[in-house]
């Protein structure tokens, strides 16, 4: 006799529906504490120093959320497999929930058991993300499988150098973490944007081009392949100001004028912009003409920050059977993100 599951709920019915309200919850609690811990009307014992608790959380909390409730519905859809759900969803929730809370035990655990918790997430995902991609034999899919595990160096990097295990990898960690995610986001955006772009706005047809597609994630594998190399000056400014031209050229090829009519579209392509601000941004980086925190805000603020709310939106109503309309209020949520 089958077991009856305990988590037969809507909420568990599919990865969007948990993820996606963890990560909005997330966000908004992220920032009520770290505005407090930035002004120091809170100071708490934590497993993190302060600025790299902010950074982990906004890329490895609240993003890979994103990242997780997307691939977890999106790999359903292009396998026809089922991806997890009930009890299976609900207990790789909570080892992420536990990722962000067990850090504020810091001192009563032991600091090995908050380190093993939030690590285990990322290769938990990406198993239960390639189980349907291999049975489905869409072997050109397991990509995802790898920039997953890619993420799940970068937040060992960040663990062992709180752990004492190592010194000076937690920001590579970082900077690996974002140009993993910002990679990640380029490729999906050449898969949806067109296709959205089509659905959105009646009589329009995108012409797709895979040679532009591949020259921009190569352009910005490049860019940061010479930051985490330490490269800087004008070999990383030539390599940032190509990708902002392969970008720019990307971009203009899927852009319509009437976009700005579907709030459910131009947040899409305010967020683009954004990381293409974030190139031109490193290259004036290069020349120490700004200060680095504006390009990795640009990439990570802007560019995660207004692409991931707004697929959020686009997936939950698509995926709900609701009408693909934005309403007054997520579409001044979107004005107010950028």
């Amino acid at each position: 006799m089958k077991p009856q599951p305990i988590f037969d709920y809507p909420l568990f019915a599919l990865g969007f529906r948990a993820f996606f309200a963890l990560a909005g919850l997330a966000a908004l609690v992220l920032i009520v504490f770290w505005n407090a811990l930035f002004n120091g009307t809170l100071a708490a014992e934590h497993y993190f120093p302060d600025s790299y608790w902010h950074a982990h959380e906004m890329l490895l909390g609240y993003a890979v959320a994103v990242i997780a409730g997307f691939l977890l519905t999106a790999v359903k859809n292009w396998t026809g497999k089922p991806t997890l759900t009930g009890d299976g969803l609900a207990s790789l929730c909570l080892l992420w929930l536990y990722g962000r809370i067990l850090p504020f035990y810091a001192g009563l655990l032991p600091d090995v058991l908050i380190a093993l918790v939030d690590f285990s997430f990322l290769p938990m995902l990406a198993y239960q993300v390639s189980k349907p991609i291999i049975a489905a034999k869409q072997h050109k899919n397991l990509f995802f499988i790898g920039l997953l595990l890619l993420l799940t160096l970068g937040n060992g990097l960040i663990h062992a150098e709180m752990l004492g295990v190592s010194i000076n990898t937690a920001a590579t960690g970082l900077e690996l973490v974002v140009a993993i995610i910002i990679i990640l986001i380029l490729i999906i955006a050449g898969r949806v944007f067109p296709f959205f772009t089509e659905r959105g706005i009646s009589g329009t047809l995108i012409i797709r081009n895979p040679m532009l597609d591949n020259a921009s994630v190569a352009s910005a594998l490049i860019v940061f392949a010479l930051q985490l190399a330490g490269i800087s000056g004008t070999l990383l400014a030539l390599a940032a100001a190509i990708a902002v031209a392969v970008n720019g050229l990307r971009f203009a090829g899927w852009y319509v004028q009437r976009i700005w009519y579907v709030p459910l579209l131009w947040v899409l392509y305010t967020g683009y912009a954004w990381i293409i601000l974030g190139f031109v941004l490193t290259a004036l980086t290069a020349y120490s003409l700004v200060l680095p925190s504006l390009a990795l805000h640009a990439f990570t603020l802007g560019g995660v920050g207004v692409l991931t709310l707004g697929m959020m939106t686009r997936v939950s109503l698509g995926h709900t059977g609701r009408a693909l309309k934005a309403s007054n209020a997520i579409s001044i949520a979107f004005v107010l993100i950028n």
